[in-house]
């Protein structure tokens, strides 16, 4: 049984275990830990699909979508060459975000992480990826991927440490 899906003559087919669904929903969620940004996450999954289907035919491997996605990224990175800043009145509190939940808390405490740490921290804690394997996918070496790694999770403890203490 498959699926078959066509975007610019271009014929997909996916087999009806949901891979498909399976390597989009995590392409989705590294994106979003490169980002930070729902809207951008989507359009960045949306961008590197297209990109291989118009290329291959079909999304030919996980790994080849991510590296798709972080190149997209990088990109887009280097187009806008802009800092944003915000007023410091603006700014939550720590441990206190403009969301509601643990998820919005999370997601706050990962946004103060630079884009090069999320991606270490998402592909290590959440993909299960080791340093090696991380820095195969990225070009970097694993001495490098063990610091973003280690920075990430030293500023977020540190976030946390802040939280706790503003509590009581």
């Amino acid at each position: 049984m498959y699926d078959t899906l066509t975007i610019d003559d271009h014929s997909i087919e996916s087999t009806s275990d949901d891979t498909l669904t399976t390597t989009l929903k995590s392409a989705y969620r590294y994106a979003i830990s490169l980002t930070g940004n729902k809207q951008d996450s989507e359009d960045l999954v949306q961008y590197a699909s297209l990109k291989l289907i118009r290329k291959y035919g079909k999304i030919l491997s996980r790994s080849l979508l991510f590296t798709t996605i972080r190149n997209l990224f990088v990109d887009q990175l280097r187009r806008k060459k802009v800092v944003s800043f915000a007023p410091i009145d603006l700014l939550p509190e720590p441990g206190h975000s403009v969301g509601h939940g643990a998820k919005s808390d999370i997601e706050t405490a990962l946004a103060t992480l630079n884009p090069q740490e999320r991606e270490a921290i998402y592909l290590n804690v959440v993909e299960g990826y080791t340093a090696d394997e991380i820095g195969e996918r990225i070009g970097k070496s694993r001495g490098t991927i063990l610091s973003r790694i280690s920075r990430g999770r030293r500023k977020l403890k540190h976030l946390q440490q802040e939280s706790q203490q503003n509590r009581y």
